[in-house]
Order: C-alpha cells, then structure tokens, then sequence
C-alpha cells in the first residue's frame, strides 16, 4: 500500500495541465492507479486525480462500493478509473451543490455543475468507457477532471457567503478529510 501526500491549493503543480496518457496497461500506470487508490482510501475521498499526487497525467479515480461517510446521503458511485477523459454537457441545465477537495482541507463551498453529462475516455488497460452520469455521480466526474486542466472548486463557487469551513457549515459532520 503506497499513499502519497496530497498536494494543497496554492501549490502551482494543481495549476498545471495534466498531459495525456499515450501508453496503456504499463506497469507504471498500473502503479499510479494503485497508488491514486491507496491514497483516496486513506483520505475517506470521493475522487482523486494524478495532478493531486504530484504526476502530471490526465489521469483520475473515482467512486467506490462503500458509502462515503463525508457524502452520507450522496448516491452510491460506480468505482471508475478514467484516462484522457472528454466531458460532454447534455443539457445547460446545472445544479448548485456542496463540494470539498482534499487539496483544499477543511473548507466546503456551493459549486454549479452541469446536471447531465457524458464522459468518454479509457480505463488503464486502454479500454474505451462511454457513460452517462447525473447528479452527484456527474459532480464528482467533473470535479476529478477539472484537477487535469488546473482548476480547483473554489475558482467556480460563485457565492462565497455559502464557502466556508467544514466544521462550522457542517457540524458533526466526518471533516477528516475533504473531497
């Protein structure tokens, strides 16, 4: 089991855009899929992305078969790897919705996302995923994949009277970790 440190906001290595994954089913990809996860279970996260482990390729991991305690009442999420991963709104509609980031500890805030989106990309191996996601599912998709073209979720919030700490926002609320 490997864990990494999870790089914080105002390291200018989650500023960067990740380059693309050109080979596939390599041991070393192997090893960063192992590693991102290794790291997400430790941190209690929903996702993580190789730009938040310091490795500057489009690659994220999401989801999991356990309930997130920090998302008590979110829907479960099918537990995806996704590489070189292509966003596709199907609507305009978006949805605001509390989000946190385990490169940004203890802080939650308001963020709009797209509803409905398709996303499309690889796994490890180089197989093509094409899927369909909404709602929470969809929010952690985005959020991911914004970590490979350098944004954070406070560059999106747009009302900071709903940003703030976890543990005033939310109190009782498991803020060990936020993703």
């Amino acid at each position: 089991m490997t864990v990494h440190a999870i790089l914080k906001m105002g390291d200018p290595r989650l500023l960067r855009h990740a380059r693309p994954v050109e080979r596939f089913n390599t041991a070393e990809l192997r090893t960063l899929v192992r590693d991102l996860n290794d790291t997400m279970v430790h941190a209690n996260g929903a996702g993580l992305a190789a730009p938040q482990i310091g490795v500057d390729l489009q690659v994220v991991i999401f989801g999991s078969d356990q309930p997130n305690p920090r998302y008590p009442d979110a829907p479960a999420v099918p537990r995806t790897v996704l590489v070189n991963p292509v966003i596709t709104p199907l609507s305009d509609e978006e949805e605001d919705g509390w989000e946190g980031c385990l490169s940004v500890p203890g802080l939650r805030g308001v963020v709009p996302r797209w509803r409905r989106i398709r996303y499309t990309g690889f796994d490890e191996t180089g197989q093509p995923l094409d899927r369909v996601a909404e709602g929470f599912h969809a929010r952690v998709v985005q959020h991911e994949c914004d970590h490979l073209w350098g944004k954070l979720y406070p560059m999106r919030v747009r009302d900071f009277s709903r940003f703030g700490f976890t543990e005033v926002l939310f109190p009782g609320l498991d803020a060990t970790s936020d993703d």
